[in-house]
């Protein structure tokens, strides 16, 4: 008996329109939907007029369900994967289920169709050849500073995703690390009947959605800076990668972090390691 296929299927962020004829053909004849919300989905399906088996797929889904999935497979039948809105494993459940079905050796198609990732971008006016995904921030610590400092630091544009109770914070928190002036769009409801784009500074941004709370689904689209940092001096970077060994990083690390938190080139990186005592 032949292995069955996850299909990883894009579904309308809120206009079932943007749902792809492709798409529709998959959920109408997939045996077996894992979803993250099933409320949600049965919606679409009865639009479809589509009865698969529905089981539930989220973040906080049990191992055993994914083994379910697995065993779904292994029995030669195909899984759908769908999330709430958008494309499955973007800020959504999903990356998991398919790396263990690829490591099990079954197929991994993907169904493109919405993404609210390219939906915001395509008609924020800012520039999308580049861009920075960070999706939904932790509401607090040093990670959230960290990724709010990388967002501010940023040459290209960044997106990210918030909840309407959180925007108006996340606004302030961009604006006192990237400078109240920083260009920005708040996307709002794409697709849907009450769809927003407001543009502005963040200083703006922030104290209008403190005025007027937001709802629905939100996408937030930053600007990249006017001009990227200078790279640092050779003796700044030296000292940095000195400072790191001496705390106990490993030379491999060392590079690592030099590349990343300090835009060294790999050799370079290497070169200035290597040369520590």
């Amino acid at each position: 008996m032949p292995a069955g296929t996850l299909f990883v299927v894009a579904t309308p962020l809120g206009n079932l329109g943007d749902l792809s004829h492709r798409a529709e053909e998959v959920l109408r004849t997939a045996p077996v939907v894992a979803a993250e919300d099933t409320r949600r989905i049965r919606g679409l399906l009865s639009h479809l007029d589509a009865h698969p088996v529905v089981l539930s797929f989220h973040a906080h889904s049990t191992e055993r369900r994914q083994e379910r999935l697995l065993e779904i497979l292994a029995e030669g039948r195909d899984v759908a994967l769908v999330t709430d809105a958008g494309t499955p494993g973007v800020s959504d459940p999903g990356e998991t289920l398919v790396a263990a079905v690829r490591e099990a050796g079954f197929g991994v198609v993907p169904v493109p169709g919405p993404s609210a990732v390219s939906t915001a971008l395509s008609a924020s006016g800012l520039p999308a050849d580049r861009y920075l995904f960070l999706g939904f921030l932790p509401r607090k610590g040093r990670e959230r500073e960290r990724l709010l400092g990388i967002a501010a630091a940023a040459e290209w544009t960044v997106v990210l995703y918030e909840a309407p109770p959180r925007l108006a914070e996340l606004l302030k928190d961009l604006a006192a690390v990237a400078g109240s002036g920083r260009q920005a769009v708040v996307c709002r409801e794409l697709t849907k009947m009450y769809e927003e784009f407001r543009p502005g500074t963040l200083e703006e941004l922030a104290s209008y959605y403190e005025a007027v709370p937001p709802r629905g689904e939100i996408t937030v689209v930053v600007a990249g800076r006017s001009e990227p940092d200078a790279p640092p001096a050779q003796e700044d970077t030296a000292l940095r990668a000195a400072e790191l060994l001496a705390s106990g990083l490993s030379r491999k690390a060392v590079v690592q972090r030099l590349i990343a938190d300090a835009g060294v080139a790999r050799n370079e990186a290497y070169r200035i390691v290597t040369s520590l005592p």
